[in-house]
C-alpha cells in the first residue's frame, strides 16, 4: 500500500507504508529509522534556520541567550525545581494550557514568531502524517512546548531567559557547542572549580536522569507530566525533557553522562527533533478540524485535569 503525503510548507513524501518504518520494535514501541519527511530549505522567514548570527531576531535572540548564560547556575536550578515542582500554580487541562500560549513569542527563537500554538500542531501534524501508529509521539509533539506557560503571569511571570532557550547541563562545564558560548563568562559557576570541570559533580555514565538541566520550560513540562501520572512512554518523557538540549542530540556533547536507557531514547529525539525545526513554517493548521483527535489522546494518556 502507497501513502502520499504533500504538503507545501513542509515538503512531500511518498514511501511504501511496510518498508516506511524499516522500524524495529523497542519495548512496544517502534524505533526509528534514518528517514524522516522532506526537510525545507528555509525557515518561516525564508532564511536558514538556527541562523543565530543572520537573523532578523538576531539582537533580540542573542541578548536573552545572554542573560540566560549569566543566570543559569546550579544553585539557581536547584531552586526553581524545588518551588515548581510543587506543581501548586494551577489546575487546568492539557488543552486549556496550551490555548493559554497564544500570547506568547519565544525570544530565543530565530525561527518563528508565530504564536506557540501553531508551532505545536505543525510538529504534531508533521508527525502524524509519518508515523501515523505511534499516537504516543503526535501527543508529545503537541505538549512538548507547554511549559512556556512559565511566561504567564499566572506562573510568576518568569523571563524569557528562565523559560527558552537551548538547554545545558549544570554542575560541570559548558561545552563550547552551546549557542552563544561566550556569555558564559559572566556565569559564577564558570569560575567555580566544583562545577567547571568535564564531569564536575557527576560520574561517566551516571544517566541525564541525575542531571541537573538548566531551568526553562522543558523541565518544568517534564516534571509536571511526571508528577501528573502520565502513561507517555519513557521515549516521550525524554523528548519533553531534553528536545532543547541541542548539545546533545546536534553537536553531539555530554554524551559521557548518558546511560543505555538514554541512549535508546535520543534515537526518538533525534527523530523528534527534525520535525520541531523544520515544521517552523508559515503553513497553518485548522485548529478546530484536528483538535478531537488530540483532546482523545489527551484522555488517553493523561487525567482530565492537572496540578501545574
Amino acid at each position: 500500500m502507497t501513502i502520499a503525503v504533500e504538503n507545501p510548507g513542509l515538503g512531500s513524501r511518498v514511501e511504501d507504508k511496510k518498508q516506511s518504518s524499516d522500524l524495529a520494535q523497542n519495548g512496544g514501541h517502534a524505533t526509528p529509522d534514518a528517514a524522516g519527511f522532506a526537510m525545507p530549505d528555509s525557515n518561516a522567514f525564508g532564511q536558514s534556520f538556527r541562523d543565530y548570527d543572520g537573523s532578523v531576531r538576531q539582537n533580540t535572540v542573542e541578548e536573552c541567550y545572554r542573560l540566560n548564560h549569566v543566570n543559569q547556575t546550579y544553585d539557581f536550578v536547584k531552586r526553581m525545581r524545588e518551588e515548581y515542582g510543587k506543581l501548586n500554580r494551577a489546575e487546568m487541562s492539557i488543552w486549556d494550557c496550551a490555548e493559554l500560549l497564544n500570547s506568547f513569542v519565544d525570544e530565543s527563537d530565530p525561527d518563528l514568531d508565530e504564536p506557540q500554538i501553531e508551532h505545536l500542531l505543525q510538529t504534531a501534524e508533521a508527525i502524524r502524517k509519518d508515523f501515523p501508529d505511534e499516537d504516543w509521539l503526535h501527543l508529545t509533539a503537541l505538549i512538548h512546548d507547554l511549559g512556556k506557560v512559565l511566561l504567564h503571569e499566572k506562573f510568576g511571570e518568569l523571563p524569557q531567559w528562565a523559560v527558552v532557550g537551548d538547554t545545558f547541563p549544570l554542575g560541570c562545564a559548558f561545552d563550547e557547542s552551546i549557542v552563544h558560548h561566550k556569555h558564559f563568562k559572566g556565569n559564577p559557576d564558570h569560575k567555580n572549580p566544583a562545577y567547571n570541570t568535564k564531569l564536575g559533580v557527576y560520574s561517566e555514565g551516571c544517566g541525564l536522569e541525575n542531571v541537573v538541566m538548566s531551568w526553562g520550560h522543558d523541565d518544568y513540562m517534564y516534571l509536571v507530566a511526571k508528577k501528573n501520572g502520565t502513561t507517555l512512554p519513557s521515549a516521550g518523557l525524554f523528548i519533553i525533557r531534553y528536545h532543547s538540549f541541542y548539545p546533545l542530540h546536534k553537536a553531539g556533547a555530554y554524551q559521557f553522562l548518558m546511560n543505555e536507557e538514554d541512549k535508546e531514547n535520543l534515537k526518538w529525539l533525534q527523530t523528534f527533533n527534525k520535525y520541531d525545526l523544520y515544521s517552523k513554517s508559515k503553513v497553518r493548521v485548522d485548529v478546530e478540524k484536528v483538535k478531537p483527535y488530540y483532546l482523545s489522546l489527551i484522555a488517553k494518556y493523561f487525567p482530565a485535569t492537572l496540578r501545574w
